[in-house]
Order: C-alpha cells, then sequence, then structure tokens
C-alpha cells in the first residue's frame, strides 16, 4: 500500500474514533455544529453553562486543583464581562469548599499546582472584601517563600521531585505571585521572584526550534530518563509549552515597565511566538500534540494546547509585547480551536480533543494519550482564550 493510502486509512478511522467519542460523549453525530460556524453564540457562556449544568453545585464540581482554578478563573472572567452574579456566586461557593472560616486553606502545597487558584482568591478577596481570602492567599504566598528550589533559584515541580523543572509549573504560581505582589503590596519580592522562576525555567528548557522540552533535572536521575548532557526529556509537548508561554504574558501584563527582568521575558516571549507561528497547522491553525512532528500521521492536533498558544498571541499583541503580525496567527487559531466546540443533542457545549495529562515521557505515550472530550484542561484554556479573543474583535 502506497504512503498516500496509508495516510488516508488512518483518516479514517480517527474518523470513526471521533464519531464513537462524540457519540459516548452525548454529542450528536449527525449535525456536530462546530462553534466556527455559528458567530451569534457567546461560546464562552455557552461552555461554562454546559460545565455548570453537568456540575450543578459546586461540591459536585470538585476539588481543589490547577485546572477547576484555571476553569473557574475563566468563569470569573465571564462574569466581570457580563455581571451575572451567579458566575460569582458559583467561584465563592467552590474556594468556601477549602477556605475555612478562619482564612485556612485546607490543602496541602506540596507541589506547585494547588497554588495555581490562588488567583481566585485575590479575585474573592477585591469582590467580597472578606480577609478570608487574603489569609488563604497569604498561605501560599509564606508556602512559595520556603519552597524547595535549584542550585539557581527555580521552584521544583514537587517537593517529592528533587531538582526537576517542568516548563508548565511556571504557570502554577508564578501568575499568582505577581498578583498577589500588585494587590498587596509585595512587589519587591514577587516580581523579583517571579521573573527568576521564568527565567530559570525558559534557560534550562528551551531548544534550538524555539519550543520548550517538557523537563529538566538538576541531578540528572529522574525515573523519566534524563538527557546526560541536556538533563532535558525529549519531546515538545504543546500543553506544557502552553503553559507557559500564558505564564510569560501573564506575569509581564502585571510587572512594572522598569523592571530590570522585563525586557529578557519580553525576548523570551518572542522566541516563543516565532516557534507558534511556524508550527501552526495551516490547515486547521491548531497546533500538534507533539508540537514540531505534524509530518507524522498519527500526530493530531490538541485543543487545550492550540487555545494556550492562541491566548498567548491575542493577549501579547493587546499589552504591546508582540508585533502585530501575531494577531494573524492568533485569530487563525482560534478559529481552529473553535471548529473543536460543537453543541450536543442536549444542547449543551462540548470541547473536543483534548490530551489528558501526562509525565514527561516518551515520543510515542504523547502521541497515545486519549482525546477527551470536556477534560478540564481544555475547558479551562477554551474559556480564557475565547474571553480573550473575543473583546478584541
Amino acid at each position: 500500500m502506497s504512503t498516500r493510502a496509508v495516510r488516508a486509512a488512518r483518516r479514517l478511522v480517527t474518523t470513526f474514533a471521533v464519531v464513537g467519542a462524540l457519540l459516548a460523549g452525548g454529542v450528536s453525530a449527525a449535525t456536530p455544529a462546530p462553534a466556527a460556524a455559528d458567530s451569534t453564540v457567546d461560546w464562552s457562556r455557552a461552555v461554562v453553562d454546559a460545565t455548570l449544568t453537568r456540575f450543578p453545585t459546586p461540591a459536585s464540581f470538585g476539588e481543589w486543583s490547577h485546572t477547576r482554578g484555571l476553569f473557574l478563573y475563566g468563569v470569573y472572567q465571564v462574569y466581570r464581562r457580563t455581571g451575572e452574579k451567579r458566575y460569582l456566586d458559583y467561584v465563592r461557593g467552590w474556594a468556601d469548599l477549602t477556605v475555612d472560616a478562619e482564612g485556612r486553606l485546607n490543602t496541602p502545597l506540596v507541589q506547585q499546582n494547588p497554588m495555581l487558584p490562588g488567583s481566585l482568591l485575590i479575585a474573592l478577596h477585591a469582590e467580597t472584601g472578606d480577609l478570608r481570602y487574603r489569609k488563604a492567599a497569604d498561605v501560599i504566598r509564606a508556602r512559595i517563600a520556603e519552597y524547595p528550589r535549584t542550585s539557581d533559584g527555580g521552584m521544583w515541580y514537587s517537593s517529592l521531585t528533587p531538582g526537576e523543572l517542568w516548563a508548565d509549573s511556571v504557570y502554577m504560581a508564578q501568575p499568582f505571585l505577581a498578583r498577589y505582589g500588585k494587590a498587596y503590596g509585595d512587589g519587591k519580592y514577587a516580581y523579583d521572584e517571579a521573573a527568576r522562576n521564568l527565567l530559570v525555567t525558559f534557560k534550562h528548557l528551551v531548544a534550538p526550534n524555539g519550543l520548550l522540552f517538557h523537563a529538566y533535572d538538576e541531578n540528572g536521575d529522574a525515573s523519566w530518563g534524563p538527557d546526560p548532557v541536556t538533563r532535558t526529556s525529549a519531546v515538545h509537548w504543546v500543553r506544557t509549552i502552553g503553559w507557559h508561554s500564558m505564564a510569560l504574558v501573564e506575569v509581564l501584563e502585571v510587572l512594572p515597565r522598569n523592571h530590570p527582568d522585563r525586557p529578557k521575558l519580553i525576548a523570551n516571549l518572542n522566541v516563543l511566538a516565532r516557534a507558534f507561528a511556524r508550527f501552526q497547522e495551516p490547515r486547521t491553525g491548531r497546533w500538534f500534540q507533539v508540537v514540531d512532528r505534524g509530518d507524522d500521521p498519527d500526530n493530531w492536533t490538541e485543543t487545550s494546547g492550540s487555545a494556550m498558544y492562541t491566548y498567548t498571541l491575542g493577549k501579547a499583541v493587546r499589552l504591546g509585547l508582540l508585533p502585530r503580525y501575531y494577531d494573524t496567527v492568533a485569530r487563525t487559531g482560534h478559529r481552529g480551536v473553535l471548529a473543536k466546540v460543537v453543541k450536543g443533542a442536549d444542547g449543551l457545549a462540548n470541547v473536543l480533543d483534548t490530551s489528558e495529562g501526562t509525565h514527561p515521557s516518551d515520543y510515542q505515550t504523547y502521541l497515545s494519550r486519549r482525546r477527551m472530550t470536556n477534560d478540564l484542561h481544555g475547558l479551562a484554556a477554551f474559556v480564557v482564550m475565547n474571553e480573550q479573543l473575543t473583546q478584541r474583535m
């Protein structure tokens, strides 16, 4: 069989798999009606409302975590745009499951991931004036100060993984830290520390093609098998780079214009932006699960990472951090991600083709990750991206 025939057969198998996934997820396979086909719908609200319908109470939404925290930060942005108090009430109800009456944060902070929802605490304190949220944010700030680091100052992925820096981990703590510094007059520590972590992690993980590897191990003995020379993992995974790029642009949004590290952070953002433009799949406008291997017919375009890249580029152009050229790349990405949002037979919105989570691993492991419908990574990335892109139309 010719190479072209093999690829055609694989595409047919993929089509059947997607149809099966749609049916399993309650989406109408006959008329999937992608969001890109209907510009009259407020797709941020459609995805938020569908998710809140599936999880009608904050308790049903689940425990404190980074994915839920980012999704609810998107819900908070929808609240700010629409003024609908039910969105704020849901966010507050979820936070109150973990923040007790004395402002204690009843969740362990052994890794960076549970620090991400701290941005919600800052927002809730500003909205309500309730000091419990400030006290809970203080808990995260204090933990950051004592958190273990590499010899050059990068916060470990987890206190249980000595010496490991992951590209995505900077989003878990650094945007929160920068916002905390601005909100509570702690900028001297917060701005310097957030910038340092971004610069150290980028330095260890950036590749000659401008993309980031998933992880770096200072000790060189991690279970995922670091390269003996660079001590990095081997694959450019779309979502881990997306987390990192979002962290860059969100910290830069807060960082004072005269901060000495600002030019270096903007330079790193430009490195990633050039790589995003280079590796964007021109037909769909999205990015591949393994970003630089679009030539592999087994590779596939992944929704959450594509939304993160789109968010980064769109926001960076709006803030004047990137040239206007990248607005076109962002608009193309936005249309591509919208094509992965469909309404099911029940009328609820569904976000398709989001990779399940993974640790640093080998190439085939990334390709074989399950392609999920309504995974929280995809829901969260979509809402923050769509809020960013649609407000500029």
